[in-house]
């Protein structure tokens, strides 16, 4: 039963990546005062696999100077690593109980600069190699404050499992009273995704395509399959801690649309950030503030002890 139930969360994975890519262009076109897709299917509805059988029937080449191995098999990795993050995804059945979820996810969501670099590399392209040391760079540092805010939560719910945040937050929500550290939040998962105004691995205005330059159809697919993948999880994972937790009920859901709708909302809201302010935003400012959240946690917690156990 457990290999169904991964079996069917990586179908409906790759299913709702499609019609998150169709939200996406549709919003663009309302923000652009154009129309978006709206020819294949009813109202556009067919358009993801219309797209996807595109990509995935276009004939497929390879750079004459590239690492031919490693640069075919890249792709699948990337693609490997962003659905083994959805393991943490909380059943109501069949659930794998992960007792250290957040440390799994730290582990694997460190893995995912890997497969940038390697595409970087084995592309053997000046604009790819700079738009993996680019998105090299710019992970580390906002891992580090994405760890730290975390960390910070899990001290006050004083388990490591995801699956107990909604048994915390039944009296009140985490972001009622941590606005600005879920602000923070919210943009180092920007970052941690690529997306824009911090999607400076593929950068088109400097680096032509960044990272996956020399890839296109399958290839490119699958990159762009696992990049959105990673930014549903990221969505979910923001519903889990900061907005109540009821895994189980269909507010749930609404939620964790909402907050995909802000992942587009704010690509068509902001250009592209500098990429030296972008580092001194992570280390002069999320790190610090980050780490005094800590510090007013571990507060709470001894408040919390001292007035309910003394």
């Amino acid at each position: 039963m457990y290999y169904i139930t991964c079996l069917i969360l990586m179908a409906l994975v790759m299913v709702s990546v499609g019609f998150y890519t169709l939200l996406e262009r549709s919003i663009m076109g309302y923000m652009h005062i154009r129309k978006g897709p709206n020819k294949v299917g009813y109202m556009g509805l067919l358009q993801p696999f219309s797209d996807g059988m595109k990509l995935f029937i276009k004939e497929q080449f390879f750079p004459k100077n590239s690492n031919f191995l490693v640069y075919y098999i890249c792709p699948f990795l990337g693609l490997i690593q962003s659905l083994f993050i959805w393991l943490l995804f909380p059943y109501y059945f069949n659930c794998i109980d992960f007792n250290f979820g957040f440390l799994f996810f730290l582990c694997v969501s460190s893995l995912g600069v890997y497969s940038l670099i390697i595409c970087g590399w084995s592309s053997n392209s000046i604009y790819s190699t700079l738009g993996c040391i680019r998105s090299l760079s710019q992970a580390i540092s906002y891992e580090v404050s994405l760890s730290l805010i975390l960390l910070g939560f899990f001290l006050l719910s004083d388990s490591y499992n995801l699956i107990n945040f909604h048994l915390v937050q039944e009296m009140g929500w985490f972001i009622f009273f941590s606005l600005p550290i879920f602000l923070c939040w919210f943009s180092c998962s920007l970052a941690e995704t690529n997306r824009s105004p911090f999607d400076f691995s593929e950068g088109e205005s400097e680096l032509v395509s960044g990272f996956n330059i020399e890839y296109g159809a399958g290839g490119f697919a699958l990159l762009f399959i696992s990049e959105y993948a990673s930014i549903i999880f990221m969505s979910l994972l923001s519903c889990l801690i900061f907005l109540g937790g009821d895994y189980y009920s269909f507010l749930f859901f609404i939620k964790l649309i909402i907050l995909c709708y802000l992942f587009v909302w704010i690509r068509c809201a902001l250009p592209r950030y500098r990429y030296d302010k972008l580092m001194y935003l992570a280390w002069k400012c999320y790190l610090p503030l980050s780490l005094n959240y800590i510090l007013y946690f571990v507060m709470l917690k001894i408040m919390f002890f001292y007035h309910f156990f003394l």
